[in-house]
């Protein structure tokens, strides 16, 4: 199966299907699987959605809604439907997701969808609901499949079946005691290979790695990717199994994460949604920039100190604008790079170091370089090789700063307790500005006058 493109053709397709009658309309939904109405989804009104979930079978229906796009609101399309449908959809839904898509109602709200369902489901989703959503806990889904370390082969295999009708789903097959005691974990593919009757002992593999519920999500992530396995046990204190979190949520995570780390860079908050209105991008986005303009004026400061020296060499107001721009490309570059590093990994003091020092040495080198091409460009075009040499110095020297500031400051920043992604941008982009224009004018001046 291909990956699924939003199509115009898609969209035109179901828009018209929904002008005809309910049974033109189910024949046409049966063209695409549930995560391509989902995506679907996105461009039609809640009316059109409404009367969509309500014409597919409630296995679809629950497909469809959990995987819908957080910004797509689907506890929105959820309460509207009526409280018999919306029942079916909850509990054929994993804990995890419905959990996830309650979770962003009102209180009353979620009263009112929990008290349709059955007491176990119902006691299962309000224990996940406990937890914050951005930890193991609130990730973990709570249908698994566990087995006592004491059952032979055989018994085992039967034990597997019969909990495997419950769950849609298992990757991996987790090992108790007789105290419920999480032991260790167990393949299906190992049990079926093994000889005779052995017991399930001699098979566990104890070495895994685990996380309890208040476990950040990133770590749940890092920690999956890092071992290569399909999910992970979530235990308490005393090593007693609460659930799992699979390979599935942790994509979710690491897409989530992604994007908030590219518009912290952009100087946009988090809470923006990709597809909020205007009035949200620009309450999210105004206080960023009007921070952006106080740290501007201390550039603007520096050329009105210089405005004696702009005057008499006329040309110096184009040389700044290409070191200005040159400096901020480069330490974004290496901003980007190093706040990559932070989220991937915890730098000790030695990689620390060798992180700035692989900057400066790159900002360096690139400064030189890319200030050759312009003292050349100044000799050649302005016939002043003194104005080409104050140019490569200023060029070289604000890079080396880029260098400096764009791996330096988000290290500082996260030492200090401060999420490096938010203030980083801002604070390289005043450096290389203010250092920027110094080095030009400050040369200039005393080389050219």
């Amino acid at each position: 199966m291909q990956s699924f493109d939003l199509d115009k053709t898609d969209v035109s397709k179901i828009k018209a299907a929904l002008g005809r009658s309910d049974e033109e309309l189910k024949v046409i939904l049966e063209e695409y699987h549930a995560s391509e109405i989902a995506i679907l989804f996105e461009s039609l009104t809640k009316e059109d959605r409404q009367r969509i979930i309500n014409l597919l079978s409630v296995e679809i229906a629950s497909e469809v809604i959990s995987e819908m796009h957080e910004e797509s609101h689907p506890e929105e399309l959820l309460l509207q439907l009526h409280p018999d449908k919306r029942t079916e959809i909850v509990e054929e839904l994993d804990y995890d997701d419905a959990t996830d898509i309650i979770s962003q109602l009102e209180e009353h709200e979620q009263k009112e969808i929990l008290g349709d369902l059955s007491e176990d489901d119902a006691s299962s989703i309000r224990n996940l609901l406990s937890y914050h959503e951005e930890t193991a806990g609130g990730l973990m889904n709570t249908e698994f499949i566990r087995i006592n370390l004491n059952l032979t082969k055989k018994d085992a295999i039967d034990e597997i079946i019969r909990q495997s009708e419950e769950i849609e789903e298992f990757y991996t097959v987790y090992v108790i005691d007789d105290e419920n005691t999480f032991q260790g974990i167990v393949s299906l593919k190992d049990i079926i290979k093994a000889k005779g009757n052995v017991k399930i002992t001699e098979l566990v593999k104890a070495e895994v790695a685990w996380v309890h519920p208040d476990t950040d999500q990133e770590e749940v992530a890092r920690l999956i990717s890092q071992y290569n396995i399909t999910s992970i046990p979530v235990l308490d204190n005393d090593m007693k199994l609460l659930g799992r979190v699979t390979f599935d949520d942790v994509i979710d995570v690491l897409e989530d994460e992604n994007t908030e780390d590219i518009l912290k860079i952009s100087g946009v908050s988090e809470d923006e949604e990709l597809s909020g209105n205007w009035i949200e991008a620009v309450k999210s986005r105004l206080p960023w920039l009007i921070l952006n303009l106080g740290t501007a004026f201390l550039a603007s400061g520096v050329i009105r100190h210089f405005e004696p020296t702009i005057k008499l060499i006329e040309v110096l107001p184009a040389y700044m604008t290409i070191i200005a721009g040159m400096g901020g490309n480069a330490a974004t570059q290496a901003l980007a790079v190093t706040v990559r590093r932070i989220s991937l990994y915890d730098l000790t003091d030695n990689q620390a170091y060798r992180t700035v020092l692989k900057e400066v040495t790159v900002g360096l080198i690139n400064g030189a370089v890319t200030g050759l091409i312009v003292f050349l460009f100044a000799v050649f075009f302005d016939s002043n090789p003194m104005l080409g040499l104050v140019i490569f110095l200023a060029m070289t020297g604000n890079l080396l700063i880029a260098g400096i500031t764009g791996a330096g400051i988000p290290l500082i920043l996260k030492r200090v307790g401060i999420d490096p992604a938010i203030a980083s941008s801002i604070i390289i982009t005043t450096f290389t500005d203010v250092f920027g224009f110094l080095l030009l004018l400050g040369l200039a001046s005393k080389l050219l006058l």
